[in-house]
């Protein structure tokens, strides 16, 4: 029996559940407008054991949402759960943010997937995948334009999710698009991916990992 802890502060969203193999078993989160992680994470966490009625004890391993989002945000999940890992001498287990954030969208036809996190002004994080959630285009910050991934809604069917859709979605006048706003990474769609991992045992460093900013972090 897995026990595993996913982790997701990457947004305004403070999220976290426990997976008991593949299954979301207890989640606690908050859309809140402002980051308020640093009061709520560890209340998150001892919740959510509680409620599934183990201790952290019986944790197999700790996953956590790696990046890219906010700076502050990211730090204060991994510091988490590099910290959970040590006291506990379990792995840590890192999920690319963007992939669990696709997984939201679960449309079956054919079509490319685009999650999509707010960055600053007219910049976002974002990523591309199919419709199966397999890695099209690699992760990049970009300002974004009138003909942002004019290539992919040239082609087929694109679905926008994330916190940056908003402003995407002022500008771009395609057909093709489908926007699906007021969503957020949340720990409930890094089951699947944490599992898988934890079978073949891809566990990082606990002493040198490191969240993806993708971009250097800038003061106020």
């Amino acid at each position: 029996m897995t026990y595993i802890l996913c982790i997701e502060t990457s947004t305004t969203n403070c999220s976290v559940a426990l997976i008991k193999d593949k299954e979301v078993i207890s989640l606690e989160e908050d859309y809140d407008t402002g980051y308020s992680h640093a009061e709520r994470l560890h209340n998150y966490i001892n919740n959510v054991v509680k409620k599934a009625e183990v201790s952290l004890k019986d944790l197999s391993a700790v996953a956590v949402s790696k990046g890219p989002g906010s700076y502050t945000g990211l730090r204060i999940g991994v510091s988490t759960a590099k910290g959970l890992c040590y006291a506990l001498d379990i792995p840590l287990i890192s999920i690319p943010t963007l992939h669990s954030l696709a997984l939201q969208v679960s449309q079956k036809e054919d079509c490319y997937v685009v999650p999509m996190i707010d960055a600053r002004r007219m910049e976002v994080y974002s990523a591309v995948f199919s419709s199966t959630y397999e890695e099209i285009r690699e992760t990049k910050a970009e300002i974004l334009t009138e003909t942002s991934f004019e290539q992919f809604l040239n082609k087929k069917k694109v679905y926008f999710i994330g916190n940056g859709v908003e402003k995407f979605s002022t500008i771009c006048s395609s057909e093709n698009a489908i926007f699906i706003k007021d969503k957020l990474p949340s720990a409930n769609e890094m089951a699947l991916l944490s599992y898988s991992k934890f079978i073949e045992e891809d566990f990082e460093d606990v002493s040198y990992f490191e969240p993806y900013y993708l971009k250097d972090f800038v003061a106020g």
